[in-house]
């Protein structure tokens, strides 16, 4: 007899991310924060892991004890991309994105440099984007910190294999 259910720890993976997700779009459009490539490329484990959270939620016990565990790696994999733009912020690597590298133009015409251009321009990857102004942590390194959190606390929640009660 098992002793815990799967479900709420496939809800708390659903609204993690949805929440990793919501700060993120709440600073951009209500912040005024501009994201760079990386910080966009860090959105994806959380959407992934909303898909995996509802997954999990609908399927029987072992198949969605299955499907958390691989949540726990995609909220690993968001906090390596944090990792990576942590890096890249601090100047211990290039970004590994070509979005990231300052534009490069080709000879001719000014018209067709002009029309080779970006519409918007984007931020660059190795600028720190800080949530809280008197707070020195960059919201990559947030995301970092949250995605490793949020992979502990999910493995605490999965429950165990075969356990009875006693």
């Amino acid at each position: 007899m098992r002793t815990r259910s799967h479900r709420p720890a496939a809800l708390f993976a659903v609204l993690a991310a949805a929440a990793a997700l919501g700060v993120a779009l709440g600073s951009e459009y209500w912040g005024g924060l501009v994201p760079c490539a990386l910080c966009l490329l860090e959105r994806w484990p959380y959407r992934i892991a909303i898909g995996l959270g509802v997954l999990a939620f609908v399927l029987p016990w072992r198949p969605g004890r299955l499907v958390l565990m691989l949540t726990v790696g995609v909220f690993l994999v968001g906090a390596g991309l944090g990792f990576v733009h942590v890096g890249v912020e601090w100047g211990l690597w290039p970004s590994p994105l070509p979005e990231c590298a300052a534009p490069r133009f080709v000879a001719g015409t000014i018209a067709q440099r002009l029309a080779a251009m970006p519409a918007l321009p984007s931020k660059p990857c190795d600028a720190p984007t800080y949530l809280i102004p008197w707070l020195p942590v960059s919201m990559a390194a947030m995301n970092l910190l949250y995605g490793l959190a949020a992979a502990a606390i999910l493995t605490t929640l999965i429950p165990g294999g075969n356990r009875r009660r006693r």
